[in-house]
């Protein structure tokens, strides 16, 4: 990259030209109209083909062809300032279209707009319509200027690069929220009781397809209409008490859906801030298949429990009868052994009926489960 692609590339990271006029780099140029004592100063940025101005006081463009400007020679010493009294001595400029004609430029002093790069960006220069010379002290001050100038501009590019980041970061998050499993939400209470969600994901429209997502940001008493009616009383007295004691908000409920009701979860932690609100940081979640295996579980072990009761009680008795009759005969001990495998034929047909219901219950979860 050339030192000139360079300059070009920075002017573009600056995001400068064509914006607006702003204050503090209008100052500046009217301190350095004021200390030199001329009727115009500027503050140029030195385009490829075009010189812009970002400040302007004494002139009615806003730009001016490269070739013409005074400025374009000011870059290739960027420690200097240029400075021209007279433009007609000078061989440079007395031909020039600035000069012959409108603004009639003789004066001239820039000191360049210098990055940390070393790149000049334009210059921050005064001008007048008669000869003149500046002092050593009028260079301090635009020097100086000059670099209040480019002060300016740095801090200003930090800060469009930081928004940037912050809004590109803002998009990542976004996207990760929105494909989150249920919803992200965070949700505010005053002390009155009044709540509001700061942010909902759109994850929430896979828990709730037909509800009106911005009504319900302003207004979260409309989640409480969607639940069971005995769970409601029970979720509110669980958010009291987190409101009250910043304890972790955690919530199971039940949501009518198409004439039937799902289980969902409600999880949040809560913060206290200086006026007194809490705000919850938490996510909603389907829980339904959770709580389907559990009951699947807790039937499992009932049957377990029900069913064995009675062939293990069978065989817990014929062991003891057996282990206490030293003198049983082998048409008795025939009879026990019968005993023995009819229990077990039952205990094996009820265990290969056990994994035929578990398997198809794990088949169902994994189905409901996979997208």
């Amino acid at each position: 990259m050339t030192d000139e692609e360079s300059r070009l590339a920075e002017i573009k990271a600056y995001q400068i030209l064509d914006t607006p006029p702003e204050k503090e780099l209008d100052e500046l140029a009217e301190i350095a109209s004021f200390v030199c004592d001329v009727p115009i100063s500027l503050i140029t940025i030195v385009d490829k083909d075009r010189q812009w101005f970002k400040a302007n006081k004494g002139l009615n463009s806003i730009q001016t062809a490269r070739k013409d400007s005074f400025c374009q020679h000011a870059l290739h010493k960027p420690e200097e300032i240029l400075v021209v009294n007279d433009s007609l001595k000078d061989p440079r400029f007395k031909d020039n279209l600035l000069v012959k004609s409108d603004p009639n430029i003789r004066f001239y002093a820039g000191a360049p707009l210098v990055t940390p790069k070393g790149n000049a960006l334009g210059t921050l220069c005064v001008i007048d319509r008669k000869p003149r010379t500046i002092t050593p002290n009028q260079k301090s001050v635009l020097k100086l200027l000059a670099k209040k100038a480019m002060d300016y501009l740095n801090t200003r590019k930090l800060l469009i690069q930081q928004n940037n980041t912050i809004e590109t970061s803002a998009k990542k998050l976004k996207k990760l929220t929105d494909n989150v499993p249920g919803g992200i939400f965070q949700l505010k209470m005053t002390p009155e009781g009044k709540m509001s969600f700061d942010f909902l994901s759109s994850g929430m429209k896979t828990l709730h397809p037909t509800l009106d997502l911005e009504e319900w940001k302003n207004s979260p008493e409309i989640g409480f209409a969607l639940m069971h009616p005995e769970d409601v009383l029970p979720l509110q007295q669980s958010m009291e008490d987190s409101f009250k004691n910043l304890t972790l908000l955690y919530h199971e409920y039940r949501v009518e859906e198409n004439d039937s009701y799902k289980w969902h979860l409600i999880k949040a932690e809560p913060e206290r801030l200086k006026n007194g609100n809490v705000v919850w940081y938490g996510s909603f979640q389907d829980i339904t298949h959770k709580i389907e295996y559990e009951k699947a579980m807790e039937q499992i072990a009932f049957d377990i429990s029900h069913i064995l009761r009675r062939p293990v009680t069978s065989l817990l008795g014929l062991s003891q009868l057996i282990d206490k009759d030293k003198g049983i005969k082998k048409s008795e001990l025939k009879e026990y052994v019968g005993y023995i495998k009819t229990m077990s034929k039952e205990l094996n047909e009820f265990t290969s009926e056990l994994n035929a219901i578990y398997d198809k219950k794990r088949e169902q979860i994994v189905s409901r489960n996979v997208p």
